[in-house]
Order: structure tokens, then C-alpha cells, then sequence
């Protein structure tokens, strides 16, 4: 499956950003890479299911690179997959106290899904809880 969404790697957890065009993907992964997380693909991912897991992975021939709005294209040192844990939705509303994840149908499989604005300062640090808290153990 193929996906129009991003996907960075937060200590070994992976966790899928999704969203219209323009919605902030990219930039919301470049932050967290800047924290430490590691690019696993930009714009196109693929999805499978493997052994009851969601596994991600660039789509090609994009793997290896990240779109800098105003930049352009950056190569950047990408895992060639990860096991998918949350789902991060930068289009719909979120809630302001959520006390459970929603979820997202990928491959046959439930992935927990969370709503977070993607431009807002805190969105990386809010990414990186939501994982702790939501997030599915690979």
C-alpha cells in the first residue's frame, strides 16, 4: 500500500505523519529529526503488513530525501524501514484532551492515530509523548 504521508523512526518506533499537501509533513519531520529521530521516508510511503506489524518504507525513488520548502530537496541518511506504532493526523482537529487514540486502517491492520496541528512550536515534543502515551510497543 502507498501512502501520501511521511514517516520518521523515534527510537526505534515508527510513526506515520499524514496529511494533505502543504500540510506540514516535512517540516514537522525535519524538527524531529532535528530532536534525534531518524528519516525513514518523505511524501510517499509504503506500507505492509508483516507478521501482524505495519512496516513503512520510502516509496521510490524517494527514498533519502526530505523536502525543505523554499530549499528544495535534501539528501538526508534515511532507515530503510520501521515498524510503525501511531499515526500523527496534521489535518483534522485535535482534541484538546484526548483520553484514548483514535485509529487509522492501514493493510487490514488498526494503527493508533492522534490529531496534532503540525506548525505549532510544540508539535515535535507533542509527537514524542503522544508516542510514549498512544503508541503501539513494535
Amino acid at each position: 500500500m502507498n501512502l501520501h504521508a511521511s514517516c520518521v523512526s523515534i527510537s526505534g518506533r515508527g510513526v506515520l505523519l499524514t496529511g494533505r499537501s502543504g500540510a506540514g509533513k516535512s517540516d514537522l519531520a525535519l524538527r524531529l529529526i532535528d530532536r534525534g529521530a531518524r528519516l525513514v521516508s518523505d511524501d510517499r510511503t509504503e506500507i505492509e503488513a508483516r507478521n501482524g506489524r505495519l512496516v513503512a518504507r520510502a516509496a521510490p525513488p524517494v527514498g533519502g530525501l526530505i523536502e525543505a520548502r523554499g530549499i528544495g530537496l535534501l539528501p538526508i541518511e534515511a532507515l530503510s524501514e520501521a515498524v510503525l506504532c501511531l499515526a500523527i493526523d496534521l489535518d483534522a482537529e485535535p482534541e484538546r484532551m484526548p483520553e484514548q487514540a483514535g485509529s487509522l486502517a492501514v493493510a487490514g491492520l488498526e494503527l493508533p492515530q492522534i490529531a496534532l496541528a503540525p506548525l505549532e512550536t510544540s508539535a515535535p515534543i507533542k509527537v514524542e509523548h503522544g508516542v510514549a502515551r498512544f503508541g503501539l510497543v513494535p
